[in-house]
């Protein structure tokens, strides 16, 4: 799989003229970020949960091996099912399914995730509880020694060319890497350069 970079989200009117051309019409954005970049975050499917024809859209948008990475945001556990089946519109274009747990800790949550979803898809669980320290078995993001591929979520710019350099150092593959989006297309610029140091 390699280690794959991009941003969270891609639809940015502001992004223009600096990463899109001046000129280019939010209906092409996905189709010009995926010329630069192989993996994207899907953050809005956290809040609204798009149509399956909205998935294969995206997914006829973006060349083979570009890769999408939805947000679950685990509050119910009834909605599992419905978003995995969804999301599976975007066929060999699914990447890791990034879900968010707010709540404290609770193992028969985490057991039903990981006994409702297909094995062969990939799950990177994203916990916002203390609670869930020490956790293992399964990948977490952020965590650098996550098996079997890791899922990189960077917050906090601006990153020097050394940050980026060091970040480069500590990757290994495969994984998942995506930088926070900003009104000024600062978010692409750090993939490109993460990239340049891969």
């Amino acid at each position: 799989m390699a280690i794959r970079v991009g941003t969270s989200g891609w639809s940015y009117p502001s992004w223009r003229p600096d990463f899109y051309p001046a000129k280019t019409p939010p209906a092409e954005f996905l189709r010009h970020y995926a010329e630069r970049f192989d993996t994207v975050e899907l953050n809005t499917t956290g809040y609204r949960l798009p149509a399956e024809d909205q998935f294969r859209r995206w997914a006829d948008a973006v060349p083979d091996g570009f890769r999408f990475a939805p947000k679950l945001a685990l509050y119910r556990l009834d909605r599992v099912p419905p978003f995995v089946e969804r999301v599976s519109a975007l066929g060999d274009r699914l990447g890791p399914i990034r879900v968010t747990v707010q709540s404290a800790r609770d193992d028969g949550l985490l057991a039903y995730v990981l006994g409702t979803v297909d094995p062969s898809l990939e799950l990177a669980f994203d916990f916002r509880h203390k609670s869930w320290a020490d956790t293992d078995g399964i990948v977490l993001v952020n965590d650098f020694a996550s098996e079997p591929f890791r899922y990189i979520r960077l917050r906090e710019p601006p990153y020097s060319d050394d940050d980026i350099r060091e970040l480069a150092a500590k990757l290994s593959d495969p994984a998942y890497v995506y930088f926070r989006h900003e009104d000024a297309p600062t978010a692409p610029a750090y993939a490109a350069r993460l990239l340049a140091f891969l």
